[in-house]
């Protein structure tokens, strides 16, 4: 059986993960790494006995498809040059770093027949893959992703970096469009936002509220979801998911609380949560999503099918990243404005 022929741009933190598991699937063939650092590409290569390149140009031609997991400000330039050469390809978040970019490489794709997959690694976090087996239909959700400094990312903001993938999720699980949103953040470290906090009310009318920081010192990525009778809360990290659903016998005509003096009413904390409110732990796969990721990209290639986080899946999100962004930076430059007593 012939065997894809692949190769990752970008070796660096995240990259050499993908060289990893790319040199692991089954009916992959690693054809090389890149990366302008001669030392870390030459490293990697042959900690997968593949070769090494320092300019992205010398694949082409020898591979089907790549991985790019470059900074986000050369996205654009790199896969645009693989997919005109109808090759195919796999970008980290974000897609592209503007609007326009993205439907370019889009369009691009389609003319030449080839798959553009975002790189969303969220998608196949087992913990979401698990919770889609139930109906939801939230009213409220709640995220939370928080991470130090890393300096990897230095020429994005939080929104981009880390927010992006709550914004993916949120709108895939919704499935409609953002209505309004309001939107803050501040600069801290780097000169673009590092703490954000935006609150999206969609068509459908839910409602979204994320918060993502890069200047925490513990990390964090949880996500709850709510609906009428129960809710659902999502440890990304821990790979952990809990479903807490409402009994039908809890309700305050069905206790007579009103009948109840307080020391009663006391009394029933412990027995309304441990007995009228159900909890458990959603059963999920055990497996690495990056490992599932790039599968479903391989997978997508040889059965000829569109990816599951597709280009204008990865479009959708950078364009409501976008308008947050631009808030964001309205709102900065809002309060930074010189008051009429500044100026006198």
């Amino acid at each position: 059986m012939r065997r894809l022929k692949i190769a990752v741009v970008g070796v660096g933190h995240l990259g050499k993960e993908h060289a990893r598991v790319c040199a692991e699937l089954p009916g992959v063939e690693l054809v090389g790494v890149v990366d302008i650092h001669t030392g870390q590409a030459e490293k990697i290569a042959q900690l997968h006995n593949t070769c090494y390149f320092t300019n992205y140009k010398d694949i082409i031609g020898k591979v089907s498809a790549v991985s790019i997991a470059v900074p986000t400000k050369s996205h654009y330039a790199i896969a645009k040059e693989f997919l005109q050469n109808g090759i195919h390809v796999m970008i980290e978040k974000p897609m592209t770093g503007t609007i326009p970019e993205a439907k370019e490489l889009i369009h691009i794709s389609k003319a030449k027949g080839v798959i553009l997959q975002a790189g969303y690694i969220e998608r196949f976090n087992p913990a979401i893959a698990a919770i889609k087996k139930f109906s939801i239909n939230p009213k409220f959700i709640e995220c939370h992703r928080l991470s130090p400094f890393t300096f990897r990312s230095a020429d994005i903001g939080v929104v981009l970096d880390l927010m992006i993938h709550d914004i993916d999720i949120i709108l895939h699980i919704t499935g409609s469009k953002v209505k309004k949103f309001d939107a803050v953040g501040v600069n801290v470290i780097s000169d673009k936002e590092d703490i954000a906090n935006v609150r999206l009310q969609f068509e459908n009318g839910c409602v979204a509220n994320i918060t993502a920081s890069r200047v925490s010192l513990t990390p964090m990525r949880k996500m709850r979801l709510f609906s009428e009778d129960s809710y659902i809360s999502v440890d990304y990290q821990k790979k952990d998911a809990l479903l807490y659903k409402k009994s039908p016998k809890l309700t305050l005509k069905a206790l007579n609380v009103s009948e109840m003096d307080v020391s009663t009413i006391a009394d029933l904390k412990s027995y309304v949560f441990g007995d009228l409110l159900k909890i458990e732990h959603i059963k999920m796969d055990d497996y690495e999503p990056l490992k599932k990721e790039l599968e479903s990209f391989v997978n997508c290639i040889v059965e000829h099918k569109e990816p599951l986080v597709s280009g204008e899946e990865g479009l959708k999100a950078i364009e409501v990243a976008n308008d947050i962004v631009c808030e964001i930076e309205r709102n900065l430059k809002l309060a930074h404005m010189p008051s009429m007593e500044d100026e006198l």
